[in-house]
This record gives C-alpha cells, sequence and structure tokens, in this order.
C-alpha cells in the first residue's frame, strides 16, 4: 500500500539553527549544572529561555505566531506535568519525614540480598509508574553509602525501566497506549504480560551474570603482581 504522508520537505536553515541550538541547550545542561552547582531545572530553564529569544529574533516581524515558544508551550501536557510534580512533592514529604528511610531498613531486614529488593521494586513498577518508585528509592539509599555507578542503581534502573512493562498500568506510555490505541487490560495480561515477564527476570540474570563475570576479572586483574 502507498504512503498517505506528505514527501518528506527540506529543512529551511533557520530550522537548522532551532534544531541543532535545542540539541545544544539539552546537551549542556549537566555541564551547566556541573560549573555552576545549580539543580538542572534551573539549566533546562535557562535553555528553554536561550530558545525563546532565538526564535522571536527569527521569527521578527512575522505574523504567524505558531513558530514561537508561547505557541509551543500552550500545547503542553498541564495534567501529565503536574501529575509528576505531585509525586516528586510527595516523594519529599515521605523522604523528610523519614518513612523512606525505614522502608529501606525493612526491605534488607526482611529480603535475603539488595538484588532481591530491586527485583522486588521492579516487579511493583509493573502496579506504581516507575517514575515515583525511582524517586522513592532514591530518597531511600543513600549517596554517600551507595555510590552513583554503584550495582544497586544500575539493577534497580534495569528493573523499574522493565518491570513497569509487565502490565500495561505500569507505565505513562503503556497507559497511553491504552488511551490512544484501545488496548485492553486483559488483553495485554494474556498477549504481552508473560512474555515481558520472561524477558525481565532473563534481563536480571543476565546483569548479574555479566556483573559477576566483569567483577571476577578486575578482581583478578587486582590481585596478579
Amino acid at each position: 500500500t502507498e504512503s498517505t504522508l506528505p514527501p518528506p520537505s527540506p529543512l529551511a536553515t533557520r530550522g537548522v539553527v532551532v534544531f541543532w541550538a535545542g540539541i545544544a541547550c539539552l546537551l549542556s545542561v549537566p555541564i551547566f549544572s556541573e560549573l555552576t552547582g545549580l539543580p538542572p531545572y534551573l539549566a533546562m530553564l535557562t535553555g528553554l529561555g536561550a530558545m525563546w529569544t532565538l526564535t522571536d529574533i527569527i521569527h521578527m516581524g512575522e505574523e504567524d505566531e505558531e513558530q514561537k515558544v508561547p505557541a509551543a508551550l500552550s500545547k503542553l501536557d498541564t495534567s501529565g506535568i503536574l501529575f509528576f510534580l505531585g509525586i516528586l512533592m510527595s516523594i519529599g514529604v515521605l523522604d523528610k519525614s523519614g518513612l523512606l528511610k525505614d522502608l529501606a531498613i525493612f526491605l534488607n531486614d526482611n529480603l535475603p540480598n539488595q538484588d532481591i529488593i530491586a527485583t522486588v521494586i521492579g516487579i511493583a513498577s509493573a502496579l506504581i509508574d516507575n517514575v515515583p518508585l525511582v524517586a522513592a528509592t532514591m530518597g531511600m539509599y543513600d549517596l554517600a553509602e551507595y555510590g552513583t555507578d554503584d550495582k544497586l542503581w544500575q539493577l534497580i534502573a534495569l528493573c523499574a525501566g522493565t518491570g513497569g512493562s509487565i502490565l500495561v498500568i505500569g507505565s505513562a506510555s503503556g497507559v497511553a497506549l491504552m488511551g490512544l490505541e484501545k488496548v485492553d487490560f486483559l488483553w495485554y495480561a494474556k498477549k504481552v504480560s508473560l512474555g515481558a515477564a520472561v524477558g525481565y527476570f532473563a534481563g536480571i540474570a543476565t546483569y548479574l551474570v555479566q556483573n559477576a563475570i566483569l567483577t571476577g576479572a578486575l578482581m583478578g586483574g587486582t590481585a596478579t603482581p
């Protein structure tokens, strides 16, 4: 069947400038945060301000407002933004109250090791969106004790990122799929969930084997005189 999409048109020079300026703003976020010590969201807002200024200069004097930043901002999913803002604020309250630390202590006392803890967190992400779940785990475990490249964080990232696919309600993209494609919860559970669960546990097993091999190789190399 022939495609109904319009043929691609070459991007104008100013479009190329805006595109690469946007990429540069995104890539500069960690650099900005590292140099200034300010939180990343301020870097994003600074980039937005730079893009706003750039597009206003490019389209200065034009009556069409669709190419400017205010028109793009008006199309944002405000409800989704408020949803994540509410989640992060709630997690912040739980962190400050000490409840997340208590939960971490409970998991450490009742589960055999951290591999199983990360696996349970991933299974929980099938029911709870992975954004609040990962935000909660960041409050549960101290970076001073578990460094940024610690095995625990790597496994949590793997488990929380893939465990949400076991059920269609486990991620924002799955909920969007239900709304856009009218995918039924039971249909997904019958057709997809089993394969997603097999892939989830296979991914964990692969990571643990890979980590054990790399750790053993590093330990062996260190022990060799």
